[in-house]
């Protein structure tokens, strides 16, 4: 084990529950000490979400102060009790404990409670763009059923989720319809899925493209309330629908939700898609990179909800516009 040659660090968190512009601040705090089956990292690389801005709101509620930034990528530098996979100064990927040590990722420093090495040729902002996104899809796709041989609709694919979920769907052996703008058309088109817009005529436009109902439908979007016409393309069942966003409307209307479906996390498969990304054959696109101190400015992209692709702060590096 090392010890920083400082005592405290930055973090981004909040001490009360609210609207994160509000609650959230830029604050100098202790450097944790990792528990037993925990690592200390030095952050590079800190993915946002639209779940960090929920925990500010109350989701998961616990013990204040709490950080934000859920995934990162970052150098080993210190390891707990029962560690014995990582060594120090070694290159990871992973998840941020959030809950146990009054900051998560967003900060110099961080405590990590699932990682996996990351690969030679993968560069560690693109390594910290895949934790949630990849976990996210492969538990939804496995929820819902996808299987070899399927066609699946993945509505919201220019979203990190949707772009991962795509690719993955694929690499499992089905077919894969997904709609998206024009930002990753040619990209998604690209994986070899086939590409339709949103707005008037997507339910026929879908139908036409799979031949008739496609087997299963997979709602990646923010909720926008098209979960209607997401049913009419599943042919009427709603069983055949998860949404991972719109689970007012899934309640009202019999879809299936990820707060409904089995919610252990799938941490396990991130060293294969870490080595895939590092192969050239996956990727999460990275939008922006901001400096720590510019948070304010990412929280007001992400809830402008126009991003394209992760928003990413670095801790210790060149954020590039």
């Amino acid at each position: 084990m090392t010890e920083p040659e400082r005592a405290t660090m930055r973090t981004i968190r909040f001490h009360s529950h609210g609207e994160p512009a509000d609650v959230l601040r830029l604050d100098d705090a202790t450097i944790p000490s990792p528990g037993p089956g925990r690592i200390r990292v030095l952050v590079h690389a800190c993915g946002l979400n639209p779940a960090d801005w929920a925990l500010c709101r109350g989701l998961f509620a616990g013990a204040l102060p709490r950080g934000i930034g859920l995934e990162i990528s970052g150098s080993v530098e210190a390891v707990g009790a029962g560690v014995t996979d990582v060594g120090v100064g070694d290159h990871v990927l992973g998840t941020a404990d959030y809950a146990g040590y009054g900051s998560a990722g967003a900060s110099d420093y961080a405590i990590m409670n699932h990682w996996t090495p990351v690969p030679a040729g993968l560069d560690l902002v693109a390594a910290a763009a895949l934790p949630m996104a990849v976990e996210t899809a492969v538990r939804s796709l496995g929820n819902l059923g996808v299987a070899a041989g399927h066609t699946v609709l993945i509505h919201g694919a220019g979203t990190t989720v949707g772009f991962a979920a795509v690719q993955i769907a694929l690499l499992r052996g089905a077919g894969v319809i997904a709609t998206a703008g024009e930002t990753f058309a040619e990209r998604l088109r690209g994986f070899g899925a086939k590409v339709t817009g949103y707005g008037e005529g997507m339910v026929d436009r879908v139908i036409d493209i799979a031949g008739g109902a496609p087997d299963l439908v997979l709602d990646t979007a923010p909720a926008s309330g098209v979960l209607p016409d997401l049913i009419r393309i599943a042919g009427g069942d709603a069983r055949r629908v998860l949404t991972i966003s719109d689970f007012e409307a899934a309640l009202q209307l019999g879809a299936r939700s990820s707060f409904g479906e089995d919610a252990t996390l799938r941490h396990e498969v991130l060293g294969e898609f870490a080595q895939l990304a590092a192969a050239g054959r996956f990727t999460v696109p990275v939008a922006r990179t901001f400096g720590l101190e510019d948070w304010r400015e990412a929280l007001d992209v992400s809830q402008s909800r126009q991003v394209r692709g992760k928003l990413v702060v670095l801790p210790g590096g060149v954020a590039l516009g």
